[in-house]
């Protein structure tokens, strides 16, 4: 067996001229490989058993590992789906290495072969076995592809040969494969390829010899099988000019295809093969006069099938269609009538005294007729295979000299049928025979590299399969071969006498302990298991020869190609006994077994795991046969017999040398001394029994996996405890790195990002300056125009994605989305505003609604205007949020929309429609209320508002805003955040400024670090920099407004009134649970609701008013703090406390305008108080707190500053903030209230 590859070619281990070995620095990554499941080598398994053998199969071929080691030898399990693994990429992986350093695969197997042919100038072979189906051929293949893509060579002939190297794969699957009940593509034949190489390693030529062709499935084949592929290719894609010659017809109409009843293959492809089987031809070298005749045989093969016999009247056998005969002479060039005579009689000869005597014709029955045509037929093709493999070696015959070979060995492997005859027997001698050489280079090899390391070890006993070899081929004592020949030759004429004979002398065989008689049968135990032969037929199967008449024929034939293929033919005055087909098999095989044993092996055992094809069935009964007769456990106790696992002591270190402290340091090799000591001194640390390892001359031989296991978990455990430290260090730069990102982000968003929407902002100012009062919030430097405040284009919310399905937008993009309130009018009754969402694409304006129906509430899309159509837009010149979309002329009108970010819709849609609308403000709105009918909302500027704005009746009662030509304020100054520091653990320190600044700790000395000899040691790390942040990228708020700056301080002012004061500006007269009013009366205020009464107080008397009926009186005259940053004076508030603090129960209290009648179109009467509800509790002044009509009670937890939904508007009163958007007004009054 050729040495083991030591290294690979780039990962040699040399010396310093020290005599110190270089190692190769250890790679982190692979501590970090994915796991491998089961054992990658089985030499390596626990439990040596057939079990232990197949489960670890097992499970590595569902994990879609189908290589497996047993030490050198590649264990494939055929996976029956492509797996990706041998493309040019995993090529290139292989191309190189070593074994041990890639996973199992074929192509380190050729890797292997062709590198040691190179390095050590010796033959190399490859012996390929397992049954039918496991994947022998398609390994073979593999091999050719692999040495073909790394043995180089850019000279035209040396590409020429690997071409042709690779044009015999689907030639001789044409004519040698066959689908069979186990494989589609079985190779029913074997064949042994020499690859010769020059002193390069350049391919100069091929040599390929063929074993046992299966020919009698020429003439028949089982149910569900077919016969070789060329013929369905041939009668299926054949040209017409073919056609035409040969009479050539579909694959249905001849006997010897059909018959099986199987004429196509899912999978297979015959045209498709048939044009690669052509250009096979080609590259190897075929003339078209070659393929004409090929072809032609084939033909003749075809309608000899198609000749029927039948007995006629005198008992003779006739041709029931001589037409066929006519064709087949044709064909045959020869005369019809030889062709009807040779099939149907046969010409006895009489000897006397060993001299010629008479001759006869004897009439055949139907039954040997139809003998004779089949064996015509047989010898017909299996002559023309044997040509076409000797016409393959003509063309790839070596162009020069060549100094090396690689041998790859493709035959069949142990079978065991039901019926087993002659050719079982001669398949299972060859197998026999390559399993004794298998055995005796591997016990051979383990044997020479112990006494080579000077090892000890015991040998260990195994079975020795000589016994069984002698058995079938030895001549003295006779064996079974011995016995056929005999037997034919003693009865040539009746093959059941011959068999009779054979079974009378079979017989002597008894004594050898591996053979049994059992009448027509007889047992031999081989290696794989114990087989029955039946004797039936095996004679004339031996016998193996034309008889005198059909060679007479084929020699009388006018087709020399035909002549051509029968060169030897027997000598009649010859008194030599012709070989018989053991006599040929037998040769054949003691020349392979020559062959092997002149080049250093390497095995692949392939297996199948299924008979059905599947890539998911593993059938375990017939798994954990093939893995006994492949002699599996065998191999692996001979392996194992001293040590599992040897390597170099360069590989060694290499591997493990981070396990010791005397021979690592942060990840360098510093080990002063040789590579055996090294070695040695790894074994030592990590604490092994010393029974369990040698060191031998030039390996360390480790004897139980269990020991390299350990090994490797102490490898893997070293990684990843460096693995955690270098974590650790990651994680925590990570943080100070996103830390550091965040603050940046964040300024840069602050003071940058927000440009491209304050841009925006200034650009819907313009449009709207000087036209149109502005709200306070609207002056904040802040304030930026977002846009899609639903979030309706990225649909990032839930709600977001609900309008966007609902409005169906596809494509579209979202330019604003908001809540809306739009005006919807009803039939004798007062328009009043209804909650909506508005949403602006970049196509058209989309009004999507929510209802309730059936108990859900359902979001659908109201109405759609397109941009194109929108006239313009219609807004009034006062502060309130109101706009009309002026679109088409429609029976729906103009939608008139209550938006808060009004301007900033209005900014998009100019952008989006490039300024086409057309924007008209005044002091009304001028609408479509119907298709025919033009209505108008005016504006009526109305201090008592003390919120956004109050739509009743065609008119929108809004309080004074800002100046129309107002300008947003500068940005304000932030307020400095808390600064926090960035970083946390161990290894880095503290970020952030410090206000002790402490004289830094004085740096501890290192210890010496051991120099790293082959390699450079790692550099010191550098200590991280101290970090400290600005204090301006500080976390600040930037969703709540700054404060306004305070005032300076000067002169104490006298305390505000501590009783807010109201005027009454009408007369009122009160109900019960009211408070009666004169005009200019003076009033205190306990208690504001939202529904527009207010709970006042005069004197000790209590009750409820109107809001809109009182003024708020001004603060007595007090010396003037600084400007506040509003405009408008900010009402006071009163105390939470103030109503709690009367004995006095609370009055009744009503709802403004809930008496049930609403009011028509007509404006509203400001100065007369609204009929109020009927009361139902009793007076101010009775017993306990009385209950209030039509009124929630007041909530006990102080109302939130923003959040809260619009209360549907149905009188003149003030209305809640729509969510996020809270009046600054109130909510500084909240604040002042809860401080006070």
């Amino acid at each position: 067996m050729a040495p083991t590859k030591k290294a690979g070619k780039k990962t040699a281990a040399s010396q310093d001229k020290k005599g110190v070995a270089k190692v190769a620095r250890a790679d982190w990554k692979e501590g970090f490989k994915k796991k491998q499941v089961g054992v990658s080598d089985m030499t390596l398994l626990t439990t040596i058993s057939n079990e232990a053998i197949n489960d670890n199969l097992q499970k590595r071929w569902t994990n879609g590992e189908i290589y497996t080691y047993i030490g050198a030898v590649l264990i494939s399990v055929n996976p029956f789906r492509d797996l990706g693994i041998y493309t040019d990429e995993t090529v290139n992986r292989y191309k190189g290495k070593n074994r041990l350093e890639m996973p199992p695969h074929v192509f380190a197997i050729a890797e292997g072969s062709y590198y040691n042919m190179q390095a050590y100038k010796e033959n190399q072979c490859v012996i390929i076995s397992g049954e039918s189906g496991a994947g022998k051929t398609e390994a073979a293949k593999r091999i050719m592809q692999y040495i073909a893509a790394v043995s180089g060579g850019q000279d035209s002939s040396i590409q020429e040969i690997k071409d042709m190297v690779l044009a015999t794969n689907p030639l001789l699957e044409s004519f040698g494969c066959a689908k069979t009940l186990r494989n589609n593509n079985s190779s029913r034949h074997g064949k042994y390829l020499e690859l010769m190489f020059n002193e390069r390693g350049e391919p100069v030529g091929a040599q390929i010899t063929n074993y046992l062709l299966e020919k009698g499935r020429v003439v028949g084949q089982v149910d569900g099988e077919r016969d070789f592929h060329i013929f369905y290719q041939f009668t299926k894609a054949a040209s017409g000019e073919q056609r035409e010659n040969f009479g050539l017809q579909g694959p249905e109409s001849y006997a010897f295809i059909s018959r099986s009843n199987c004429l196509s293959v899912p999978g297979i492809d015959d045209s498709a093969d048939w044009k690669e089987t052509l250009q096979a031809m080609n590259i190897i070298g075929l003339s078209l006069i070659e393929q004409n005749e090929i072809f032609k045989m084939l033909a003749i093969i075809l309608w000899l099938g198609n000749v029927q016999f039948e007995e006629g009247d005198d008992g003779n056998t006739r041709i029931s269609d001589t037409g066929v005969t006519d064709f087949i002479a044709y064909l045959m060039e020869t005369q019809s009538a030889s062709v009807e005579k040779v099939l149907t009689t046969r010409v006895m000869e009489t000897q006397r005294g060993g001299r010629r005597g008479s001759v006869y014709d004897v009439p055949l029955n139907p039954a040997q007729a139809s003998s004779g045509r089949d064996a015509l037929a047989k010898a017909i093709y299996n002559n023309l295979f044997e040509w076409i493999v000797s016409r393959v070696n003509v063309s790839m015959k070596p162009r020069t000299q060549h100094t090396q070979v690689i041998g790859v060995l493709d035959i069949y492997g142990f079978e065991i049928f039901q019926d087993n005859s002659f050719e079982q027997l001669c398949i299972n001698y060859v197998n026999e025979k390559l399993q004794q050489i298998f055995i005796e280079l591997t016990l051979k090899a383990e044997q020479e590299e112990y006494v080579r390391e000077q090892i000890k070890w015991t040998p260990i006993k195994y079975f020795n399969n000589k016994i069984v070899c002698d058995l079938i081929e030895e001549r003295r004592p006779p064996g079974i071969f011995a016995a056929l020949n005999d037997a034919t030759a003693t009865a040539h004429a009746d093959p059941t006498a011959a068999d009779n004979s054979f079974i009378q002398r079979s017989a002597a065989l008894s004594s050898n302990p591996h053979f049994e008689s059992r009448g027509s049968q007889f047992l031999v135990k081989h290696y794989a298991g114990d087989v029955m032969y039946n004797v039936s037929g095996m004679t004339d199967k031996n016998k193996d020869a034309l008889i005198k008449d059909l060679l007479d024929l084929i020699g009388g034939s006018g087709n020399k190609f035909l002549n051509g293929l029968f060169p030897d033919r027997p000598d009649p005055n010859s008194k030599k006994r012709p070989p018989t087909a053991g006599d040929k098999i037998k040769a054949s095989a003691g020349a392979l077994v020559e062959n092997l044993m002149r080049a250093q092996p390497s095995y692949i055992r392939t297996i199948k795991p299924n008979e059905n094809r599947s890539a998911t069935e593993y059938d375990n009964k017939a798994i954990l046969h093939q893995i006994k007769y492949l002699g599996l456990q065998e191999n692996i106790r001979v392996r194992r017999a001293g040590f599992a696992y040897r390597n170099t002591f360069e590989k060694m270190i290499e591997r493990f040398y981070l396990l010791s402290p005397a021979t690592s340091y942060a990840g360098d090799y510093i080990w002063q001394g040789d590579s055996r000591s090294g070695c040695e001194k790894i074994l030592k640390d990590t604490g092994i029994a010393k029974e369990e390892w040698q060191m031998g001359l030039t390996k360390a031989f480790i004897k139980n996996p269990e020991t390299l296991f350990a090994l490797e978990t102490m490898r893997d455990r070293y990684w990843h405890n460096m693995a955690a430290r270098i974590q650790r260090a990651w994680r925590n730069y990570w943080r100070y790195k996103n830390e550091c990102a965040t603050r940046i982000q964040r300024f840069w968003k602050n003071n940058k990002e927000g440009l491209a929407y304050a841009e925006i902002r200034d650009y819907g100012h313009t449009i709207l300056a000087g036209r149109k009062e502005r709200r306070r919030f609207s002056l904040l430097s802040y304030r930026r125009f977002m846009g899609d405040y639903l979030d309706v284009g990225k649909a990032k919310s839930p709600l977001g994605e609900i309008i966007r399905d609902a409005c169906g937008l596809g494509n579209e993009t979202v330019l604003f989305s908001s809540r809306s309130q739009l005006l919807v009018s009803k039939l004798g009754r007062s328009s009043k505003p209804s909650p909506r969402y508005l949403v602006l694409t970049d196509k058209a304006v989309n009004i999507v609604v929510t209802s309730n129906k059936d108990g859900k509430n359902v979001t659908s899309l109201e109405r759609k205007i397109n941009l194109s159509v929108i006239r313009g837009v219609a807004l009034t010149n006062l502060r309130d949020d109101w706009m009309a979309i002026q679109g088409p002329i429609c029976e729906e009108g103009d939608p008139v929309i209550s938006c808060v970010f009004k301007t900033e819709f209005i900014t998009y849609l100019m952008q989006a429609t490039q300024g086409q609308v057309k924007i008209e403000i005044g002091p009304t709105i001028g609408y479509n209320k119907k298709k025919d009918k033009a209505a108008m909302i005016k504006a009526v500027r109305d201090e008592t508002v003390l919120k956004d704005d109050v739509y009743k009746s065609h008119a929108i009662h809004v309080p004074s805003g800002e100046p129309p030509n107002s300008t947003s304020r500068p940005p304000a100054k932030r307020k400095a955040g808390v600064v926090r520091p960035i970083t946390k653990g161990k290894l880095l320190r503290k970020g952030g400024p410090s206000t002790d600044r402490q004289k830094p700790a004085p740096k501890p000395v290192p210890k010496p670090t051991p120099a790293a000899k082959p390699l450079p040691g790692q550099s010191n790390p550098t200590p991280a920099k101290k970090y400290t942040p600005n204090p301006s990228t500080s976390t600040a708020s930037s969703s709540a407004p700054p404060p306004p700056p305070p005032p300076q301080r000067g002169p104490v002012p006298p305390p505000p009134p501590a009783k807010p004061m109201y005027k009454a500006k009408y007369a009122f007269q009160g109900q019960e649970g009211e408070l009666t009013l004169q005009k200019d009366e003076l009033v205190e205020l306990v208690q504001k609701d939202d529904n527009g009464w207010w709970l006042v107080k005069r004197g000790n008397e209590e009750g409820w008013a109107p809001y809109n009926y009182l003024e708020l009186v001004p603060a007595a005259a007090a010396p003037a703090p600084p400007p506040p940053p509003a405009r408008r004076a900010v009402p006071a508030a009163p105390q939470a406390g103030a109503s709690s603090s009367s004995s006095k129960p609370l009055p009744l209290r009503k709802t403004f305008g809930s008496n049930g009648d609403d009011d028509d179109d007509s404006g509203p009467n400001l100065n007369k108080p609204t009929p109020k509800p009927p009361i139902t509790g009793p007076k101010p002044g009775g017993l306990g707190a009385p209950k209030i009509g039509n009124k929630p009670p007041v909530p006990s937890a102080p109302r939130p500053p923003v959040g809260g939904s619009k209360p549907a508007v149905g009188s003149v009163r003030p209305q809640a903030a729509p969510p996020g958007q809270m009046d600054l007004a109130s909510m500084l009054a909240k604040r002042a209230q809860q401080l006070n």
